[in-house]
């Protein structure tokens, strides 16, 4: 199936390595990061987790939860993450699915069969409080993602849920943001009584309001 935004992210239960899980239970009032890796014991995919479990503590403070995928056993798992533990510095300390019967896999749309048909595809999947998909990104196989990127994308996205303004190109928490197009300035001037700029009547700039 595809699994496109909007759409309430598809619940599941699996092994990982912290034990058993019924994904929305595990969410609870949490955002979540599912991501997807090809297969265990493989260079980029090391340097990806060992990554992530060093920022881990940034995704904590904005209430997101992380959790890894492959369609390698949990058994697999727990043995590199000695490995990935050794070679990045960091022990994982997040849980990764056992999916070698593809349920999960399957259920997110992750085995693109163009790529490969037997591996995963680099998916991420951010989820917010309501179950709602926020945020898709697809990688090839053969590129690392920019996890430094998807915690931009989640300030973003946590503040726009909030307040009705959208970001601009390259925006980063504490930048200036834009009044949503849907906001006449009537509506503006109430929820924006500090003013904002007018570049344009439909660019509207300022600065992040909850700083």
């Amino acid at each position: 199936m595809t699994v496109r935004l909007g759409d309430t992210a598809p619940d599941f239960t699996a092994e990982t390595t912290q034990g058993t899980i019924s994904f929305h239970d595990w969410l609870g009032d949490s955002w979540g990061v599912l991501f997807s890796h090809p297969k265990d014991f493989t260079p980029v995919c090391t340097t990806e987790l060992g990554y992530v479990a060093k920022i881990k503590p940034e995704f904590d403070k904005r209430n997101v939860k992380v959790i890894g995928l492959s369609v390698d056993s949990v058994e697999s798992h727990v043995k590199w993450e000695g490995d990935i533990g050794e070679t990045q510095g960091t022990p994982v300390n997040f849980p990764m699915i056992g999916d070698t019967d593809r349920k999960v896999s399957d259920l997110y749309d992750m085995i693109h069969p163009n790529a490969n048909d037997t591996t995963t595809v680099r998916s991420v999947f951010v989820i917010g409080a309501d179950k709602k998909i926020k945020l898709t990104i697809t990688y090839p196989a053969s590129t690392g993602r920019n996890f430094d990127e998807i915690l931009r994308v989640i300030d973003s996205l946590q503040l726009t849920a909030k307040y009705k303004v959208a970001t601009p190109a390259n925006w980063t928490d504490g930048g200036d943001v834009i009044i949503g197009a849907a906001v006449s300035d009537d509506e503006a001037k109430t929820l924006f009584p500090q003013g904002w700029t007018t570049v344009k009547p439909y660019l509207r700039v300022l600065p992040q309001p909850n700083k």
